[in-house]
């Protein structure tokens, strides 16, 4: 296996030195949070960080609360060099004729540093937002349409005629170099589905090892019966310090932060959520009606409490540099190759992955040592 792939996260939603909520359908919950808005600088800033850490691509994500992936991303090309975007976008909300030619000249103005997290929604009622009435499984048939028309598109002139999209010489002025590659995640059966047939990455919230080692299972079958291979990630939170006793320490500082009844109101809204992620993640931590930060540990060193109050990926991993080192080895060994990162705040956070846990994944070999 190659070694691990590490990218980080943008908070378009905001940042805090608490958790903030938003996106995936949920608005912010700021609490007693030093809130700290989206501007273009701050994003800026973390973006320049997680490039001069050695974070491969940042993922940007989509929602009715988040700043646009496309535009934001496409301003931070301009002050990161090597640094590449991992674009979220809903495919439903666009002809998959632009979604190609939006990708090309990405490509062409960044040189080459785009790639694409498609999503096709968990969330009706956020759907609805934009115009969108289909249900869940007719969003996944129309993402098999669209994706098939993209990639159609930057093979140049392409004809299709399905339930959702009737396209006839679908292009683009120049083929797309590289290819953006795509990546994807969902817990249904139709989402295994669209995942085997057409994406490079397939991405899972961070569950438990052994929930993650079934999932890996599943969609690696599914691509094989396609005559295909696909790489796997993971999307998680991080909290990781000098000692283990610092790092649940902060994990626990982060808890008390949360107001009860924040929890009650992201609880209710998360639960009419459509996604089977989202029922995944919460739960995990379903039974919890207060208590320490070490109540919320799923698996050694895996924390469910950013689920408490934020839609989407609501683990951490949790300890010391060589702690987290360790978690990372036991999901590389599953098959995970990419790890998506974050952590409140962004910017501080990803100093104490960069400078503690990558070196430490370098001194083992998991990773090629710093040039």
């Amino acid at each position: 296996m190659s070694a691990p792939r590490f990218h980080w996260f943008l908070p378009t939603t905001g940042d805090g030195r608490s958790i903030v909520g938003g996106g995936h359908g949920l608005s912010r919950v700021h609490g007693r949070s030093e809130y700290r808005p989206p501007t273009i600088d701050y994003l800026g800033q973390i973006a320049r960080s997680a490039e001069q850490l050695g974070f491969e691509a940042v993922l940007t994500p989509t929602g009715t609360y988040c700043e646009d992936a496309w535009l934001v991303t496409a301003a931070l090309t301009q002050v990161t060099t090597k640094l590449k975007f991992l674009v979220a976008f809903r495919p439903g909300l666009l002809s998959p004729t632009l979604a190609a030619q939006m990708a090309a000249t990405y490509q062409r103005i960044s040189g080459g540093r785009l790639l694409l997290n498609i999503v096709t929604g968990g969330e009706d009622a956020e759907q609805r937002r934009f115009g969108d009435h289909l249900g869940k499984d007719e969003r996944y048939a129309r993402t098999d349409e669209f994706l098939s028309i993209v990639k159609g598109a930057w093979n140049r002139g392409y004809d299709f005629a399905g339930d959702y999209y009737d396209v006839e010489d679908a292009t683009v002025a120049e083929r797309p170099d590289p290819l953006p590659e795509l990546y994807f995640g969902g817990s249904s059966a139709a989402a295994g589905t669209v995942a085997a047939k057409h994406v490079d990455v397939y991405l899972t919230w961070g569950e438990p090892p052994a929930a993650v080692a079934e999932k890996v299972a599943w969609v690696r079958g599914l691509a094989a019966e396609q005559g295909r291979t696909l790489r796997f990630g993971i999307r998680l939170h991080v909290i990781t310090r000098d000692t283990s006793a610092e790092a649940w320490a902060e994990a626990g500082r982060l808890l008390d932060r949360i107001p009860p009844e924040d929890i009650v109101k992201a609880r209710k809204l998360l639960g009419q959520s459509a996604s089977v992620g989202q029922q995944r993640m919460l739960a995990l931590h379903a039974g919890f009606q207060g208590g320490t930060a070490r109540d919320l540990e799923v698996h050694p060193g895996l924390w469910a409490g950013v689920g408490l109050v934020r839609g989407g990926a609501g683990t951490a991993l949790v300890g010391s540099h060589a702690e987290v080192a360790d978690l990372i080895e036991e999901y590389a060994a599953l098959g995970i190759e990419e790890f998506v990162l974050s952590g409140y705040p962004h910017l501080e956070e990803a100093y104490w992955f960069g400078e503690g846990v990558l070196p430490e994944l370098r001194h083992r070999g998991v990773l090629p040592k710093a040039a």
